[in-house]
């Protein structure tokens, strides 16, 4: 088995060497400037809430914190009687004329949060939409940066790399390394390096406009991976490009359990899956040299496949690190790094488990996850 094990390895090497490559483009992305607008567009922000997210007031009140003179912020609620909506309403009244409160009405489609943006675009007042999570917290020129980006006509969308922050709980640092390692350096290098954009729905922004030219939420009404189409229909439907902005936000994580991280992970893995078809979806490992060296100590038990586990272990984390620099104020500490192997041995058994999955839970509705992250209700049990 020595020779599989070498094969593993290399493999793991030469995803170190693509993983460093990414992490160049993400500190390249972070480097650039961001335009000064030159009017004052009134914007819209979009924000769907279900549940109290962690830091949600102060997520909120990054809101009203913005450097610019005409906005409005919309809280979604799919009920009255959401979690949430004591905190929504709370805000509304702090920030009277700037918030507003929106409870959802009938449901658009298999997909709860378009449902939820549709009804909050319908009660919108300007002419830029601005869609935010709810555990999203930004800096005061988060909205003048896109205001800015889409004064140019050929820019059809703007979206944000995300800075996971805030952990607590070893399941909130797990997801935190996975945003800043796996998820930004990612985005950065399809970007610089392919041309391709990966857009997150946490934080995007398009003129409703160019929105209703692409009829509306209707068209992925029924998707889970609605950002990311909204982002391939920019170009192919409109022609015009998307825009990565400078800064990046950050999504606040505080407390989450180990099980939680996974659960997300898995929920993830189907949805690449069906996103990007078998293939690729398989050409994702080379992403993971620990999953990969983990593999080659399997298949070869020895000191040296032990030490070059180590090695391998050991590139990954400070490649992660290097990554948390550059995307948080302070990084991530050394110790924190410890839990690198941990987590991408998680996404590993999350990748593996990618393959055979069909279903995802998700707002606690179990879904049928289709071609191209279509939902359907959950196959009847024969």
């Amino acid at each position: 088995m020595t020779g599989v094990a070498l094969l593993f390895l290399s493999v793991a090497g030469a995803g170190l060497a693509m993983l460093g490559v990414e992490g160049r483009a993400l500190r390249r992305q972070l480097s650039g400037a961001a335009p000064v607008p030159r009017g004052t567009a009134g914007i819209s922000v979009l924000k769907p809430l279900r549940g109290v997210d962690d830091g949600l007031e102060a997520n909120l009140a990054s809101f009203a914190d913005q450097d610019w003179p005409v906005f409005e912020v919309l809280l979604g609620l799919h009920d009255a009687a959401d979690p949430a909506a004591s905190t929504a309403h709370a805000a509304a009244a702090r920030w009277p004329g700037r918030f507003r409160v929106v409870v959802q009405g009938a449901e658009l489609g298999m997909n709860p949060k378009v449902s939820q943006l549709a009804a909050l675009a319908a009660e919108a007042r300007h002419g830029i939409l601005v869609i935010s999570d709810s555990n999203v917290r930004v800096g005061p020129g988060y909205l003048a940066e896109i205001a800015a980006r889409l004064e140019d006509p050929e820019v059809g969308m703007v979206t944000h790399l995300i800075a996971g922050v805030g952990e607590r709980s070893e399941g909130a640092l797990l997801e935190n390394l996975h945003l800043a390692g796996g998820v930004a350096t990612g985005i950065a290098a399809a970007k610089a390096i392919a041309g391709r954009d990966v857009v997150m729905g946490k934080s995007m922004a398009l003129r409703r406009d160019d929105l209703e030219a692409l009829g509306g939420f209707a068209p992925v009404k029924d998707l889970l991976a609605e950002d990311y189409v909204l982002g391939r229909m920019v170009p192919a439907a409109l022609g015009k490009r998307v825009e990565l902005a400078s800064s990046p936000v950050e999504n606040v994580v505080q407390e989450r359990t180990v099980g939680q991280f996974t659960h997300r992970a898995r929920r993830w893995a189907v949805l690449q899956r069906t996103l990007v078809g078998p293939w690729l979806y398989a050409a994702q490992v080379v992403r993971n040299p620990v999953l990969l060296a983990t593999l080659a100590l399997a298949a070869a038990p020895a000191p040296w496949t032990a030490a070059a586990w180590l090695a391998v272990a050991g590139a990954r984390a400070l490649l992660d690190g290097a990554a948390g620099a550059a995307l948080r104020p302070g990084g991530f500490r050394p110790g924190q790094l410890a839990l690198v192997p941990v987590k991408d041995l998680l996404l590993g058994a999350a990748w593996i488990e990618g393959f055979f999955r069909r279903t995802v839970e998700w707002r606690g509705t179990r879904l049928r996850v289709l071609a191209g992250t279509r939902l359907a209700p959950p196959a009847a049990p024969r």
